[in-house]
């Protein structure tokens, strides 16, 4: 027996350098060669334990990865991936790893659990040249500053105190865009263009109120308007460059105005509380852990207007979109409207908190028309393990709050828009529930989601108050959506609006 494991010791070692023929050699070379595999075999079990595998996910090509797979309509093309390679996966954008999640117990993990890890937006190259190196809030790193911005805009600019200060700039653009459809009565009216028409005017006033200078943007803006969507991934370096150094423009104008009054000892008689003001008082308030760099100040109100210019007035027609498609909800919510409002009077923002089911209607279009249905993609600070799956440093993280706000585990029929279920529950946009995340959730949920919840309910409740709406005889309002950073309609809704109130005067 002795000799038999010596000859195959022997042939194991053969080829060797070193003379491991000797057969009094063999033997201990073999041992060690035992011990060797076992010390493998269990450093790499260990390793295994400690660093779990990548999720699954389709096979891709060398270099360019699943590019070539990758359908239009992401949102519904992930969806279809987690049916089958569960609600983590994995694919490859080129040279990027991308992990998507597709369930509320994983964003969960993502956006509350390891938020601190996760707290890193994915920056694309335009929004760097157009934020002086990414120094705004949203795609600044995680850090002191970054919580610092944040914590001032929430405090100082989205406080309630702050938007009921800029209450009547709102509502003066919402009435101006009543007039206006009253003015179509009877006629097709593209109802994304006046929603988007006064979502950009009120942002505007809100921003800098009646500066000198808003008429140089009344008259340019639409020209450059495709920055006040979020910049494309795929955007153009230098047109971006153009763009923005415009806006820098004029931003740099009205700043100049300010500090020129300021100077001149005339700021209190002459300025209103907008929010560019509080900007630039914070500016020159000179303390280092509350005060706004000049730069900062030109970064955030751009910051605001590419943020209220596009989502509210898409989540607005969205929701249209459904009422006209459901006729019983769209009678609910005007008996709803006449019951606190009346028909003697506009809506205000003091009504809204009285129109509880105008406030689900709203949730329950967000909740199946996410304007962000991938939200903004996070990049984690560190490698860490998601559902049982390796997540590496700098990969691209996708959360898919389209699919997600759409389990059947969490709602009953979700495919059905179905207002009442939110009259049922106390979720609201800043809870816990993370089957419901329109704004993100965490440490960088949306800083404006106060004055987006104004801006809705203020339009969609003035829309339907004011106008009965119609179609065009045999037509249907579509429910297809196109993928893009925000979820727009696939064709824009166009209504016929008849007026319902007996006061012409509530048309001026």
């Amino acid at each position: 027996m002795t000799n038999l494991y010596n000859k195959h010791a022997v042939l194991a070692c053969e080829g060797w350098s070193w003379s491991c023929h000797d057969p009094e050699f063999a033997p201990l070379m073999a041992g060690a060669l035992v011990i060797f595999c076992c010390a493998w075999l269990w450093w790499s079990m260990k390793f295994t334990k400690i660093n779990p595998p990548l999720p699954p996910g389709p096979l891709g090509l060398p270099i360019i990865g699943n590019l070539p797979f990758i359908k239009p309509e992401l949102h519904r093309y992930f969806s279809d991936l987690s049916r089958i390679y569960g609600p983590v996966f994995k694919l490859r954008m080129g040279s990027v790893l991308a992990i998507v999640i597709n369930s509320p117990s994983l964003a969960k993990e993502v956006l509350k659990v390891q938020d601190a890890i996760f707290a890193n937006h994915d920056v694309p190259t335009a929004t760097v040249v157009g934020t002086f190196g990414g120094i705004n809030i949203l795609w600044r790193p995680n850090g002191s500053r970054c919580n610092q911005l944040r914590k001032l805009v929430i405090c100082e600019i989205m406080s309630k105190q702050s938007l009921d200060a800029c209450y009547v700039l709102r509502q003066r653009e919402v009435r101006r865009m009543v007039k206006e459809i009253h003015g179509k009565v009877g006629s097709s009216v593209n109802i994304y263009e006046q929603l988007s028409a006064t979502a950009l005017r009120v942002m505007m006033s809100t921003l800098w109120g009646d500066d000198p200078s808003q008429d140089l943007i009344d008259t340019e803006c639409f020209g450059f308007f495709p920055i006040l969507a979020p910049f494309d991934l795929q955007g153009i370096e230098s047109k971006g460059k153009e763009q923005v150094s415009w806006f820098y423009g004029v931003f740099e104008s009205m700043i100049k105005n300010r500090r020129n009054i300021r100077d001149d000892g005339k700021e209190k008689e002459n300025i209103r509380k907008d929010f560019m003001q509080q900007l630039l008082e914070l500016h020159w308030r000179g303390d280092e852990k509350s005060s706004l760099s000049i730069n900062e100040v030109k970064a955030l109100l751009l910051d605001m207007m590419v943020a209220g210019t596009d989502t509210v007035p898409t989540a607005v027609e969205w929701a249209m979109t459904e009422l006209l498609c459901h006729r019983d909800k769209m009678s609910k919510l005007v008996k709803e409207l006449d019951m606190v409002v009346g028909n003697q009077n506009t809506v205000e923002d003091s009504h809204i908190p009285q129109l509880v089911y105008l406030d689900a209607v709203i949730k329950e279009t967000l909740r199946l028309h996410p304007v962000a249905p991938l939200l903004i993609p996070r990049v984690p600070s560190k490698t860490t393990v998601i559902g049982g799956f390796t997540v590496p440093k700098g990969c691209r993280v996708f959360i898919n709050a389209w699919v997600i706000q759409r389990d059947p585990e969490l709602w009953d029929d979700p495919l059905r828009f179905h207002p009442e279920r939110f009259l049922e529950t106390d979720i609201n946009y800043r809870s816990n529930n993370f089957g419901f995340i329109p704004f993100g959730s965490g440490r960088r949920i949306c800083v404006g989601v106060s004055l987006a919840e104004k801006m809705m309910a203020l339009l969609l409740g003035s829309l339907v108050h004011s106008f009965e709406w119609g179609l065009s005889e045999g037509t249907k309002p579509s429910l297809e959506d196109k993928f893009g950073i925000v979820l727009k309609k696939t064709e824009s809704l166009v209504g016929i609006p008849v007026a319902r109130l007996p006061n012409l005067e509530q048309y001026q």
